[in-house]
């Protein structure tokens, strides 16, 4: 799972620390230009989001052992500097689905999004092979 806010969820929280689950965090702005550049067929991009940070170092525990070691450590990313700044490269996201709320739809799949429901549902509808709408 790729994610930028887990929230407190217990049974989230206990399925990551005891291995049951990989998760990648990941700065919310920097999850959306990977799902949009995803989307738009940019396979890989440059931010200064998380530079000098444990993102770009590696080494964040994605899934852990049964014994709370560290079973899949973060890749370190690749930096590039231009005019003067560092960034980091970030890889594009796709999926086979994506599901998506909209307020309206018509019978030929157009769909309408209100309000905060065009914050991830356009771009994840893009990047995904399939779209299912709410």
């Amino acid at each position: 799972m790729i994610s930028s806010y887990v929230g407190e969820n217990a049974e989230f929280e206990r399925q990551y620390l005891s291995g049951e689950l990989e998760v990648e965090l990941t700065p919310q702005g920097t999850l959306a230009e990977r799902i949009r550049a995803g989307g738009a067929g940019v396979p890989a991009f440059f931010t200064p989001t998380g530079y000098g940070t444990l993102i770009q170092e590696g080494g964040s525990p994605i899934k852990y052992n049964k014994d709370g070691s560290i079973a899949i450590a973060s890749e370190e990313r690749e930096v590039r500097e231009f005019n003067g700044r560092h960034y980091i490269m970030e890889k594009a996201i796709t999926g086979d689905f994506a599901l998506i709320k909209a307020w309206k739809a018509d019978k030929a799949g157009n769909i309408i999004f209100r309000k905060t429901a065009r914050n991830f549902n356009q771009p994840m509808c893009k990047a995904a092979k399939t779209t299912i709408v709410e």
